[in-house]
């Protein structure tokens, strides 16, 4: 029992000190924050600026779709932007991704914006490939592309990889949070 109430003390410690140390250092902290999501999500580099598409419609109507930007995984609201469907009728909302992505996407090459490191579809595997065949295809752009996936409770449960690799998510994590955020 002392062992383990010794284990239990040092976990506490080290807990207790890092929350210290980000205090002191708020950007350490973002940094740690941005490894584990790295990590998490099998990223190459770290997701400094993140990305996400959704697309909506009344009916097959009034189509629109949303991008929001998270830099240092805090909402840049400044940058969020929210589209009028220009060239597709009806609810194809595979067309209105690949519009939505081409027209940002085109623009922020043309103009030297900064291009972020992850984008992340509301949606699926459809929604992924919308998108990659805009960045990757069209644009020679190599950002990787992530779907977000809602369970039958409407709330967001795993993320899909380009490849169709399913990552669940906890409940009540930091990843889980943030991506629901960003949703």
């Amino acid at each position: 029992r002392l062992l383990a109430l010794s284990k239990l003390n040092v976990k506490q410690y080290r807990a207790d000190r890092m929350k210290h140390d980000d205090k002191l250092n708020p950007e350490q902290k973002t940094t740690r924050l941005m490894k584990e999501v790295q990590e998490a999500l099998c990223l190459e580099k770290m997701p400094v600026i993140i990305e996400c598409f959704d697309n909506s419609n009344v009916q097959g109507n009034d189509a629109v779709a949303a991008c929001v930007v998270f830099r240092k995984l805090k909402p840049s609201k400044k940058d969020y932007r929210k589209y009028n469907i220009k060239t597709v009728v009806g609810p194809d909302d595979y067309a209105s991704m690949r519009e939505v992505t081409e027209r940002r996407y085109t623009r922020i090459v043309e103009e030297g914006g900064e291009l972020p490191s992850l984008i992340f579809a509301d949606g699926g595997k459809g929604q992924i490939e919308a998108i990659r065949s805009i960045t990757r295809d069209k644009l020679g752009l190599d950002i990787p592309v992530l779907g977000l996936v809602k369970n039958s409770k409407h709330k967001t449960s795993e993320v899909i990889t380009e490849n169709g690799d399913v990552i669940g998510l906890k409940q009540g994590t930091m990843l889980f949070r943030l991506l629901s955020q960003i949703q």
